[in-house]
C-alpha cells in the first residue's frame, strides 16, 4: 500500500481510541488528582504538589527514552503498535493501584504515594509515547496526518466526556453502597465528589477496563506503512547521535516550549476548578438522574467546547495555517480565560465563559501534535534519520512538564494561600488564590505560547516543501 493512500474511516476511529483510553485516565490525573490527594488520601496540598513535579520531572525525561527504544522496535507489528497490546492491562491495574489509599501514616502515605505515582507515569510513557509516535507511521501525507490528529483529539475529548460523566456517579454509587460511613447526608457526601477511598478506588477501576478495550481496539484497526528511507549509516546510527540531531533542531525546541506552556494554561485552570465551585461559586446543584455536580457539568461544558474546536482545527487550519490559527487560538484562549477573575459566582456566565474559552484551547492540541509530525518530515531530510518516536516522546515530555508543573503551581499556590484539607469553610486568602489560578495565571502561560509561537519557522509552504522532497527521495530509494 502506497504511504499516501487514503486512509479509511475505520483506522481513523480506531487511532482516536488510543488517545480516547490515555485521556479517560489523564483527566482523572489533571481535574482530580490534586483533590484526591488532599482531602481523600490525606497529605497536604504543598505535599501533593511537590510530589507531582518530582514523579512527573524525571518521568518527562523517560519519555525520550521510550521514544529511542521504541524507534529500534522490530515485530511482525510494526515498532509502535505493540506497545498498544503489551501495556493495556499494565496501565488498568497500576491505574487502580495510584489510586487505593494504604493504612499506613502519614510518611508511609506519602512514600507510598511517591512509588505508586511514579510507577503509573512510567506505564503511561511505555503506552502513551509509541502510540503517539504512531501518527508519522500511518502515513506521510501531511493533511491526512492533520485529520488523524483531529480524530485523536476527537475521541481524546470524548474520553474525556465520557469519564467526567461516569467517574463522580461511580465514586458516589461504590461509596455508598460499600463504605458504611456514608449515606446522603454524611460527611463524605458534603463535598463536590466524595471521599471514601474505597468509592474511588473501584471507580477509577471501571474506568481501567474500558481502558484495556479501547487499547487493544487501536491496536487491532491501526497499520504502520511509512518506513525511514534505508541508507548506510541506519545500524550505526546511536542514541547519542540521535540525542544531539534532536538537541539541534530549533523548530523542535520552540515547539516544546510553546506546548509546554499551552499545557500549563489547562493544569493550572483543571487542576483547581474543584476547589473554585466549592469555596467561590458555592452553587449546590446536582443535575437530577446523573448525579453530576456543578464541577462535573462545568468540565462537561469545557469537553465539549474542546471538542468543537477540536473537529474545526482541520478546515480552519486548511485556510489561514496551522501557525497563525494556533498563535491567535492561543491568544483568544487567554484573553477570555482572565474573565473567570471578574465574573461574579454566576453559575451561567462562568458556564458561557468555560465554552467560549474551551472552544479556542480546542484548536491549539490537534495543531500541536501535527506541528510534531512535521517536524518529524523536517529532521528526516536534514539528517536522513526518521526519529518518530523520539520526536514525539519530546511532544508527550512538554505535555507532562505541563502537567507537572501546573500541579506542582496549583499545590504550591493552595499552600501559599492558606489551604486547608478538608475544612468547611475557607479563607478570603484562600478563595482569592482559587481565583487567580481559573484566570490570570493560565492567561500570562497563553502569552508565552503565543510568543514562543512568533519565532515557529515550519509554515504550510516550508511543510508541503519537505513533504514533496521525502516523497522524492522514496521514489528514488525504490526504484
Amino acid at each position: 500500500m502506497n504511504v499516501n493512500d487514503k486512509i479509511k474511516l475505520k483506522e481513523k476511529i480506531g487511532y482516536g481510541l488510543g488517545d480516547a483510553a490515555s485521556s479517560m485516565f489523564w483527566k482523572i490525573f489533571g481535574m482530580y488528582s490534586l483533590f484526591f490527594y488532599t482531602d481523600v488520601f490525606g497529605i497536604t496540598a504543598a505535599a501533593a504538589g511537590t510530589m507531582f513535579l518530582v514523579a512527573r520531572l524525571w518521568d518527562s525525561f523517560f519519555d525520550l527514552f521510550v521514544g529511542i527504544a521504541a524507534d529500534r522496535t522490530k515485530t511482525r507489528w510494526g515498532k509502535y503498535r505493540p506497545y498498544l497490546l503489551w501495556f493495556a492491562i499494565p496501565f488498568a491495574v497500576m491505574g487502580v493501584i495510584t489510586f487505593y489509599v494504604p493504612d499506613f501514616g502519614n510518611t508511609g502515605k506519602l512514600i507510598y504515594a511517591y512509588i505508586t505515582y511514579s510507577l503509573m507515569m512510567i506505564v503511561y510513557s511505555l503506552i502513551n509515547v509509541p502510540y503517539a509516535s504512531l501518527l508519522g507511521s500511518i502515513s506521510a501525507d501531511p493533511q491526512q496526518r492533520n485529520e488523524l490528529s483531529s480524530y485523536r483529539m476527537s475521541f481524546a475529548f470524548i474520553g474525556s466526556f465520557i469519564t467526567f460523566m461516569l467517574l463522580q456517579p461511580l465514586i458516589d454509587f461504590f461509596s455508598k453502597t460499600f463504605d458504611p460511613a456514608v449515606d446522603t447526608a454524611g460527611k463524605a457526601m458534603e463535598s463536590s465528589v466524595s471521599t471514601s477511598a474505597i468509592g474511588w478506588v473501584l471507580g477509577v477501576g471501571v474506568i481501567g477496563i474500558i481502558c484495556i478495550v479501547l487499547f487493544i481496539l487501536c491496536f487491532s484497526w491501526t497499520r504502520e506503512r511509512v518506513e525511514q528511507i534505508e541508507n548506510e549509516d541506519e545500524e550505526k546510527s546511536s542514541v547519542k547521535e540521535d540525542l544531539k540531531m534532536l538537541f539541534l533542531n530549533a523548530p523542535w525546541w520552540i515547539l516544546v516550549g510553546t506546548g509546554l506552556a499551552a499545557l500549563l494554561f489547562n493544569a493550572v485552570r483543571d487542576s483547581v476548578a474543584i476547589y473554585y465551585f466549592r469555596d467561590f461559586v458555592k452553587v449546590n446543584y446536582k443535575m437530577a438522574g446523573t448525579g453530576w455536580d456543578v464541577t462535573t457539568v462545568y468540565f462537561l461544558v469545557g469537553q465539549a467546547a474542546n471538542l468543537i474546536g477540536v473537529m474545526a482545527a482541520p478546515k480552519i487550519s486548511a485556510m489561514y495555517g496551522k501557525k497563525k490559527t494556533y498563535m491567535i487560538s492561543i491568544l483568544l484562549a487567554g484573553i477570555l480565560s482572565i474573565g473567570f477573575f471578574f465574573v461574579p459566582g454566576n453559575l451561567t456566565l462562568i458556564l458561557i465563559l468555560q465554552f467560549c474559552t474551551s472552544v479556542f484551547a480546542g484548536y491549539v492540541l490537534p495543531l500541536l501534535w501535527s506541528m510534531f509530525a512535521d517536524i518529524v518530515d523536517h529532521q528526516e531530510l536534514q539528517t536522513g534519520r526518521r526519529t518518530s518516536g523520539l520526536i514525539f516522546s519530546s511532544s508527550s515530555m512538554s505535555q507532562k512538564l505541563g502537567w507537572a508543573l501546573g500541579a506542582a503551581l496549583s499545590g504550591w499556590i493552595l499552600a501559599w494561600f492558606h489551604y486547608v484539607p478538608d475544612a468547611a469553610v475557607q479563607s478570603a486568602d484562600t478563595i482569592f488564590g482559587e481565583r487567580l489560578m481559573i484566570s490570570i495565571i493560565p492567561a500570562l502561560c497563553c502569552v508565552i505560547a503565543f510568543v514562543g509561537m512568533l519565532f515557529y519557522p515550519l509554515s504550510d509552504s516550508k511543510v508541503a516543501e519537505i513533504t514533496a522532497q521525502l516523497e522524492q527521495k522514496r521514489k528514488s530509494a525504490e526504484s
